[in-house]
């Protein structure tokens, strides 16, 4: 998704709407996800992972497609918020797999594999993503489109004999219960750290950031491209050095360690004043944020253990995210509008405070050899 994320605040500050129109763009795909975690979650319980995974990434493609031909502010809205709905099916389901496939003692390094594989495509996609808007806005969602068919297609026919990926069966051990996680100080705390990430990485990094390159430090579009690669960089690049580390050390201090570098780097994005030190806090950010991830999945993972459906806890965590992916945009856009930008990047900083505060009162979830997962959950 990463080579349109140049484009899409240009794209619908083209239609002669202000930044914080153009923020709601990016937070009216998040909200459509938060409606549908929970259906997404019971589709992924009664069809299985696999199913739901390649429809979701089908969905998302026909939507990325749609938007390339949106010809006013409000068809784009439109086409980009029913995105949403593919979107948080594939992820949940996604997630879901990964939490059956990896076993405890690598849970850590599987999210840290599987993130940095995400990120590999954040990392060249805005780069091509800002060529592409030089030639036309439109392009990158044609691009985008076609490349999630390609990955439907491929991720159906790679897992089409998986019995790793195959549904469960009427038999097996029932969902976990959301009632009991939410009892649970860790998850609790994995939601509101979840919460800050989403309000930072997938809100007003896309919405800001390109619109503040350009606006604040007069730099060329395509330079907005650069500074979201910058962040993925930084992000994949510490992403399976802190999955091994929170394999071993335990996911509770990679948490807090990712919760203070990316909330300090992030809050001083609009205190820059060139484009160096603009990308060297963005290299910051992402690295903080690369240390986060794997820890705060793995610690999730831990709590519903790999034997017992998850669908409604996972989704209940990804849409901790997306709402601070909606309300983010909102906020900060305002901010933008009204004080400045400094003002809007300060209070997104801010966000990780509140995962920071729970994580610090909250036990580790990291299983001991010698423990059981029911122990895991007393624990958590």
């Amino acid at each position: 998704m990463g080579i349109v994320a140049p484009a899409l605040p240009a794209f619908a500050t083209s239609f002669d709407v202000g930044v914080t129109a153009a923020g709601f763009i990016v937070s009216a795909f998040a909200m459509m996800r938060l409606l549908f975690a929970p259906l997404s979650g019971r589709l992924v319980s009664a069809a299985g992972e696999r199913t739901i995974y390649v429809i979701g990434i089908t969905i998302v493609g026909i939507s990325s497609t749609a938007c390339a031909f949106a010809d006013s502010y409000w068809q784009l809205l439109i086409f980009r918020a029913l995105g949403g709905i593919g979107s948080t099916m594939f992820t949940v389901a996604g997630v879901g797999l990964l939490i059956r496939m990896s076993p405890p003692h690598l849970r850590g390094r599987a999210s840290g594999v599987w993130a940095t594989s995400f990120l590999l495509g954040n990392v060249s996609g805005p780069i091509v993503g800002g060529v592409m808007v030089g030639y036309s806005l439109r392009l990158p969602f044609v691009t985008y489109g076609i490349a999630l068919f390609a990955a439907a297609f491929l991720g159906w026919f790679l897992l089409r004999k998986s019995t790793l990926a195959a549904p469960l069966g009427d038999d097996a051990t029932p969902s976990m219960p959301l009632g009991e996680a939410m009892r649970m100080r860790s998850y609790v705390a994995s939601l509101l750290s979840n919460f800050g990430n989403g309000w930072a990485v997938f809100g007003v990094r896309i919405a800001l950031v390109p619109l503040f390159v350009v606006e604040a430090l007069k730099a060329p579009q395509s330079m907005s491209g650069i500074a979201l690669s910058v962040f993925a960089v930084g992000n994949a690049g510490v992403l399976l050095l802190s999955g091994r580390m929170t394999d071993r050390h335990g996911r509770k201090p990679m948490v807090l360690i990712g919760l203070v570098v990316s909330g300090v780097a992030t809050a001083s994005l609009g205190f820059t004043t060139s484009v160096p030190v603009f990308l060297a806090a963005s290299l910051i950010a992402g690295m903080g944020a690369g240390v986060l991830n794997p820890a705060q999945n793995a610690a999730v993972a831990d709590i519903i253990g790999g034997n017992r459906r998850g669908g409604t806890v996972l989704a209940t965590f990804q849409q901790a995210a997306d709402l601070g992916a909606i309300l983010g945009p909102l906020i900060a856009g305002v901010l933008a509008d009204t004080v400045s930008y400094q003002a809007a990047f300060l209070v997104t900083g801010a966000t990780a405070a509140l995962g920071l505060l729970a994580w610090v009162g909250a036990p580790e979830t990291r299983p001991r050899p010698e423990s059981g997962t029911e122990q895991v959950r007393a624990a958590a």
